[in-house]
């Protein structure tokens, strides 16, 4: 029972994750900070993607399963839980596909909303001086 308790955690700190990788731009947008932390883990959601080596979370997940003796699942976490349950596996390509746009779109508007004509993409706009009035 507390295995798949701990099982099903992973899965919903997975769906966290892969919903982070493909909106974090625009969340950065409100927290532009965060993109430094998207950064990162959009490199290991492509490379998961494209490369295909193995995600830690599914491999976590599929041994919480096992340990609480149910077995695991063939494949990865997208084939188990996305593909086919979500969206057809049809479309698998071309959500893949908008993925890519629709963060560089995050990122691009990002750049616009932080940075309009000077400076680095990812700083905090500069904040207006203060007047010292405790001087006489």
């Amino acid at each position: 029972m507390l295995y798949q308790f701990l099982a099903d955690s992973v899965v919903v700190l997975h769906v966290g994750f892969v919903l982070f990788v493909a909106v974090g731009p625009m969340v950065a947008w409100r927290w532009p900070r965060l993109a430094w932390a998207h950064l990162p883990a959009m490199a290991w959601g492509v490379g998961t993607l494209t490369i295909g080596f193995p995600c830690p979370l599914t491999a976590l997940e599929k041994g919480l399963l096992r340990w609480g003796g149910a077995t695991g699942y063939e494949g990865g976490f997208v084939d188990h839980y996305l593909e086919d349950v979500v969206f057809p596996q049809d479309y698998s390509a071309a959500l893949r596909a908008l993925a890519a746009p629709m963060i560089v779109t995050g990122y691009l508007g990002l750049r616009c909303r932080i940075a309009p004509s000077v400076g680095l993409p990812f700083e905090d706009p500069p904040r207006p001086a203060v007047m010292d009035t405790t001087r006489s």
